[in-house]
């Protein structure tokens, strides 16, 4: 039995079960009639949305938008559809022809239809700028939400090269009144004219008015439109239905409470797909009949691994995530054939429906969730319709990695609300595709720098993109360089503090300090590594906050190879405050990894700068998550982390020494340029007194102690509500009042933080918690070197704070800067 057949048998068996039409609530109510071939209604349920333009909607129950459908059936219709385009183009023609889908809704139905022809790319509009790709069209979609429609081939000439003596095939779910067909024929045929069009849509709903406009429209263009459907019918509407429409809606809204959320049930895993390299997350930038052999091949092994992802499950569920229709789809088909499971296939929307819960009616039921891919018109909310209550006891929610985002995990996120009505969730991501112009340019970036040619860390340990600056003079004193930071002269990443060498006795009590809290500093770095490999896994790629994070990142990947066996990949990039991360680094990570891979790293949270920082530069870089690991969270800044607690990290207690033998970074226009990485130094003179080494080897050495309770702090904390609560944001706004500083640039919270001011800032005093104990014992002995006042205090959230000089000039003291004591 061919496509075709199948997937009429199916639609027939699915008609049978449920023998009420999906459209009678709606039609009794508003005396909408539904009128066409005999097929109509088994294609068309109704619904009622808010939408100023149109009342109802037609609910298609083989699209796999709103209603979940076998997605064999789903596949093969579109597929049929493609078929009789190819017999009705001839097969010269087919060869050269292009298929163009509609955003968001047939973007998965046009991918069908050109696999159905076998021979064409396929290219579908969207709604998702994609920053770096030319826009090769655009149009509007006049009765939709959401209007705006973008063309971004990743050829230019996608749509014009083989123009000549080439049909362009426009693929839509239904073709009511034509308008947003003909109005894009109209603007691509001015840019890029041809002779011969061909319309598909699942359902043809003219009216008798408007179906005699196709061929003078055609007449108008001069080139032949051919028109091909899988049904044909009108709508029959009232008068007033708008305004009917509107009342029906509100009373039934009023009169129906939102339900409360139901509780997860289960925590969502993550499956990894392997999906095949250069392989496009479907046609937003043009699929290829090449991209579609290379999927097909890939489809049986991606399968087969969300089937063991499922396990058991016999009622399953796919769920695509708006425009990504095509991927999950082929995955659904896919599974469909692994296993012996019910599955289902639908997809998340942006189109607000109302929902009741009437066997007469199309939308049963609704979950409503937060966008969560940073979408260009800005947040709001999303819906999955027919999800709950419809007894699927695994659901497997596909993104790609544009879409994997904390708003993606939070709370109230997409799988936080799937995991209430399901008893297991697993995601899968599907990498967002880079044009090639991109990769090229990111080959064009050097590889990272690694030890021991840079840095004192082993080469597999960590590589570094960063250029090597080690023979620019770039320090400063630190008063000089704080007069010229607060005077507004001179940023504080375009030079370096000279590097504290630390006396005898500060070494001691850095050694003391190590060997105190070692099996603490483990147990956080396992807590925060299997939090990332349960919630971002099973391959994560580490990517430190240089220098900081670094030593931290070190010591996720040596848990990670040593509890696990897994070799993660691990680079050190550079963020400055009020500059940015390095996007060239950024680029290269991109060029050679899943973005919605990369975890960032770094050792603590203060008020959360960088974090607000990161999450700013990121906006412009699809499928990067902002979120950043961890190892300790005093702020209440971020979701991962290993402790809340603000204790002594031996690492902060030194700069380089701790760190590799490598500077801050810098950022200054006359060594970085546009193509360059961020630049650092490596000391490598310093190499007698680098600790480096014996801090990773003392931590890790207490790692095989530590495990039991790592397992349970990890498990406790994914079960957790880890929200950021930005209380130290808040504590510092009020110290820097308090104080009179009224910079909380100028605050800085926490032990790490403070051990920085004293190494390389000008101190102005320092607040410790009272009854702080050993882990300030270094802060007290840097402070009294440079004889700056320690103030206890009762209230603090952090173990202790230190303020850097508010108003700097050399030698002033003081609030206001101006008094001057004699040293």
């Amino acid at each position: 039995m061919g496509v075709h057949g199948r997937a009429d048998e199916q639609i027939r068996e699915e008609e049978a079960v449920d023998v009420e039409w999906s459209g009678n609530w709606v039609a009794e109510r508003l005396g909408v009639e539904l009128v066409g071939d005999g097929e109509l209604r088994e294609l068309l349920g109704l619904a009622l949305r808010r939408n100023p333009k149109r009342a109802h909607l037609l609910v298609s129950n083989v699209l796999g938008k709103h209603v979940p459908q076998r997605p064999s059936v789903v596949h093969g219709v579109g597929f049929e559809l493609g078929e009789r385009v190819r017999n009705l183009l001839g097969e010269s023609e087919a060869h050269r022809a292009v298929v163009l889908g509609y955003a968001e809704t047939a973007t998965g139905l046009g991918h069908a239809v050109a696999d159905g022809l076998g021979v064409a790319p396929y290219l579908h509009s969207t709604r998702r700028p994609v920053a770096g790709v030319a826009q090769a069209g655009g149009f509007e979609e006049a009765h939709s939400h959401a209007t705006s429609h973008l063309l971004l081939p990743e050829d230019p000439d996608l749509l014009n090269a083989s123009a000549e003596g080439s049909p362009l095939v426009l693929v839509d779910d239904e073709f009511s009144t034509g308008n947003t067909v003909l109005n894009t024929i109209r603007a691509l045929h001015a840019r890029y004219p041809r002779d011969r069009y061909v319309i598909v849509a699942l359902v043809d709903m003219r009216s008798e008015a408007d179906q005699g406009r196709l061929a003078e429209f055609a007449e108008e263009i001069g080139a032949r439109v051919d028109l091909v459907a899988r049904a044909r019918g009108t709508v029959r509407l009232p008068d007033g239905v708008l305004e009917k429409g509107r009342d029906l809606v509100a009373a039934h809204e009023a009169g129906h409470a939102p339900d409360e959320p139901p509780a997860p049930r289960t925590v969502p895993a993550r499956v990894a797909l392997d999906w095949p390299a250069g392989v496009p997350d479907g046609g937003r930038h043009g699929f290829t009949p090449v991209h579609r052999a290379a999927l097909e091949a890939a489809l049986p092994g991606m399968a087969a691994r969300i089937a063991d992802a499922v396990g058991d499950a016999r009622r399953v569920l796919v769920l695509g995530f708006e425009e990504l229709m095509y991927a999950p789809l082929r995955l659904a088909t896919a599974l469909e054939d692994a296993t012996t499971a019910e599955v289902r296939y639908s997809t998340t929307t942006r189109s607000p429906v109302l929902a009741v819960d009437d066997p007469g009616y199309a939308i049963r039921s609704r979950l409503v969730f937060p966008a969560h891919d940073d979408p260009a018109d800005g947040p709001g909310d999303r819906y999955a319709y027919n999800v709950a209550g419809a007894g699927f006891d695994a659901v497997v929610a596909v993104v790609d990695s544009a879409g994997d985002t904390p708003a993606l995990h939070a709370p109230d996120g997409l799988l936080a609300r799937l995991a209430g009505h399901t008893d297991q969730v697993v995601l899968a991501v599907v990498p967002s595709y880079v044009p090639p112009s991109h990769r090229q340019e990111a080959a064009m970036l050097p590889e990272p720098l690694r030890g021991p040619a840079f840095s004192s860390y082993a080469a597999d340990d960590v590589g570094w993109l960063l250029q090597d600056l080690s023979d620019t003079a770039l320090e400063a004193p630190t008063e000089e360089r704080e007069e010229a930071i607060q005077s507004g002269g001179a940023h504080y990443a375009e030079s370096l503090p000279v590097e504290y060498q630390p006396s005898p006795r500060y070494q001691e009590l850095f050694k003391a300090a190590l060997d105190t809290s070692a099996a603490r500093i483990a147990r956080a770095v396992g807590t925060v590594t299997e939090t990332v490999l349960a919630e971002r896994g099973p391959r994560p790629v580490l990517v430190s906050l240089a220098r900081a994070g670094t030593p931290v990142g070190v010591l996720m990947r040596r848990w990670a190879q040593h509890r696990h066996g897994l070799d993660l990949p691990h680079y050190a990039v550079s963020i400055v405050r009020g500059r940015g991360i390095d996007a060239n680094a950024l680029r290269w990570l991109a060029a050679h990894h899943d973005p919605a891979d990369v975890v960032f790293v770094d050792g603590w949270t203060g008020k959360g700068a960088i974090t607000r920082e990161l999450a700013a530069a990121l906006e412009e870089f699809g499928g990067f998550n902002p979120e950043i690991a961890v190892l300790a969270d005093p702020g209440g800044c971020v979701r991962t982390y290993g402790t809340r607690e603000d204790f002594l990290i031996p690492s902060a207690c030194l700069n380089s020494t701790v760190s590799g033998l490598i500077s801050r970074t810098v950022l200054r226009s006359d060594l970085v340029g546009p193509h360059d990485f961020h630049g650092a130094k490596f000391y490598s003179e310093l190499a007698d007194a680098d600790v480096s080494g014996h801090f990773l080897d003392t931590v890790a050495a207490r790692f095989d102690e530590v495990g039991d309770a790592v397992d349970a702090e990890a498990k406790e904390l994914l079960a957790a509500d880890r929200a950021p609560t930005w209380e130290g944001w808040a504590a510092v706004e009020r110290i820097s009042e308090e104080y009179g500083i009224h910079d909380v640039n100028l605050v800085k919270p926490g032990v790490g933080e403070t051990t920085r001011v004293l190494l390389r800032r000008v101190p102005w005093k320092i607040l410790a918690k009272r009854g702080a104990g050993a882990d300030l014992d270094h802060v007290r002995l840097l402070a009294e070197q440079r004889g700056v006042p320690v103030e206890e205090v009762g209230e603090l959230p952090y173990t202790c704070v230190g303020l850097i000089h508010p108003k700097y000039t050399r030698g002033a003291t003081g609030a206001d800067g101006t008094a001057v004591t004699a040293k």
